[in-house]
């Protein structure tokens, strides 16, 4: 079984605060067997059903946005990490100060703060994290790579609830992410007043 949602998260705009599934991806992610996968883009969306087709033990869920989305820019390595449910999308020379970790259309988000931080000599990591269930079951080596032990300064981004997130950033770090309903209003209104943009991100690193 492959389910596809395609209307995702505050973004749905003006059909009313509880017609917007903050709830949903959560629910996803709780329920037993079901990889579940928010890709950023076209390439990590046609992975993502690559996967989906090839999976044999389970169904499997794409959530979608109806936003449009920018492409990002894969390399030969982390094009081939995509698969493995999170991978290094930006990087820095040397350990990274911090590491913010975004789903679906956050992910632009997450790189255009790190870029303008990057740019005035921070070290911050962008990790995109399609799937978490995916991401789960790599090798501790693997996991270890992609969101180093050592570093507790981490930001998740994800324009939904926040409850699946604190495993990866832990006790100390922040989730920008949303507990209630939204609103109804235009979708580049919500996610500024819900606090989805780079001033808000830039803070909190």
């Amino acid at each position: 079984m492959i389910y596809v949602f395609s209307h995702d998260s505050i973004g749905l705009g003006e059909d009313g605060p509880t017609h917007q599934p903050v709830e949903q991806l959560a629910m996803l992610r709780a329920t037993p067997n079901i990889s579940v996968w928010r890709p950023c883009d076209a390439t990590e969306t046609a992975i993502a059903w690559q996967y989906a087709i090839e999976r044999k033990d389970g169904p499997t869920a794409l959530v979608l946005t109806r936003q449009k989305v920018a492409a990002q820019a894969h390399n030969a390595q982390n094009l081939s990490d995509v698969k493995r449910g999170a991978y290094i999308l930006i990087d820095t020379e040397g350990t990274p100060d911090c590491i913010l970790i975004a789903t679906g259309s956050e992910v632009a988000l997450a790189c255009a703060a790190a870029s303008k931080l990057n740019a005035k000599g921070r070290k911050i990591r962008v990790v995109s994290m399609p799937s978490q269930d995916v991401f789960d079951k790599q090798d501790d080596v693997y996991k270890n790579k992609v969101l180093p032990q050592g570093i507790t300064k981490r930001v998740a981004i994800e324009a939904a609830s926040s409850q699946s997130w604190y495993k990866y950033v832990g006790l100390s770090g922040k989730i920008i992410g949303l507990d209630r309903y939204g609103e109804s209003a235009p979708d580049k209104i919500l996610f500024e007043f819900f606090g989805f943009s780079e001033e808000n991100v830039s803070q909190f690193l």
